[in-house]
């Protein structure tokens, strides 16, 4: 009896030379992240204003779904990949 019958050997991974790791490199250079943000947010503003007037200014019969879903969906678009870009300006790392 022994007492190491049940017992589970770990094996501690072997060090990894620093000169052999390389770098990880956004794809984005963090540089454009400004510029980024204030192109797609601005593209989302104009569409989201675009949306809301066309809501504003339709009456029951003139309305058209489909062109109301084709606004709302490039400017969701936009905004979800403009939002990330902010984030990221402000530091804020998702």
């Amino acid at each position: 009896m022994g007492g190491n019958e049940g017992a589970v050997s770990y094996l501690v991974p072997s060090k990894i030379e620093l000169v052999a790791v390389s770098r990880y490199t956004s794809l984005v250079n963090s540089i454009v992240f400004p510029h980024l943000t204030v192109v797609l947010l601005a593209i989302d503003m104009f569409f989201t204003a675009w949306f809301f007037i066309y809501e504003i200014t339709s009456t029951k019969y003139t309305r058209d779904i489909y062109k109301e879903q084709l606004i709302s969906l490039v400017a969701s678009l936009f905004m979800s990949f403009g939002v990330p870009f902010l984030l990221l300006w402000v530091s804020i790392y998702v």
